[in-house]
């Protein structure tokens, strides 16, 4: 009688394995979905300004809490109160270490005039939204300038200038109301 216990126990434990090894392939989870979510809340402007190489290698230090919520210039506040919603945390100001949140989104412009074409300020862009040449005039593709402004400390001709990104129909956004928040655009 002893035996044949022992045995129906083996196979229940053998099938209940086998169900949890075929649950563990079928139903696998790739990544990680709260790195994901936060990732999604960033601006995706991959400016390093947080620390980090980009949006994601931040949104993976935020998930496992080795960095905070609020080292995202480009976010600002309105990111951080979403991330603090998200994680269920208090909302903090931005990190005045890691930079400051504009109020308005920015591009830089070369003046062309002035460029030497010494290429430090395309090694520096993050997106590579500089094009040109050694020794030749370098130009930002505006729409892919994500305004961290990376590239203005490494030219030795300051030829690289801020101006506010031009509104128009596809980056206008309605006024945010009095309280409260809204997204951030993504570009």
């Amino acid at each position: 009688m002893l035996t044949i216990v022992i045995i129906l126990l083996a196979v229940v434990a053998a099938v209940f394995g086998v169900l949890l090894g075929y649950s563990a392939i079928r139903f696998k989870v790739e990544g990680d979905p709260v790195v994901d979510k936060i990732d999604s809340i960033l601006p995706q402007t991959q400016c390093g300004q947080c620390s980090y190489a980009g949006c994601r290698p931040y949104a993976e230090a935020i998930a496992k809490g080795e960095a905070d919520i609020n080292q995202c210039p480009p976010g600002g506040q309105t990111v951080i109160i979403e991330l603090s919603e998200l994680l269920g945390v208090e909302p903090k100001p931005l990190n005045a270490e890691h930079g400051e949140a504009k109020e308005a989104k920015t591009v830089v412009v070369i003046d062309e005039q002035l460029c030497i074409g010494c290429t430090l300020c395309i090694q520096a862009c993050p997106v590579d939204a500089i094009v040109g040449a050694a020794k030749q005039m370098h130009t930002v593709v505006a729409s892919e300038c994500t305004g961290c402004n990376l590239c203005i400390p490494p030219c030795p001709v300051d030829c690289i200038y801020i101006v506010p990104v031009e509104q128009n129909i596809n980056n206008w956004q309605w006024p945010v109301p009095d309280g409260g928040h809204a997204a951030p655009k993504k570009t």
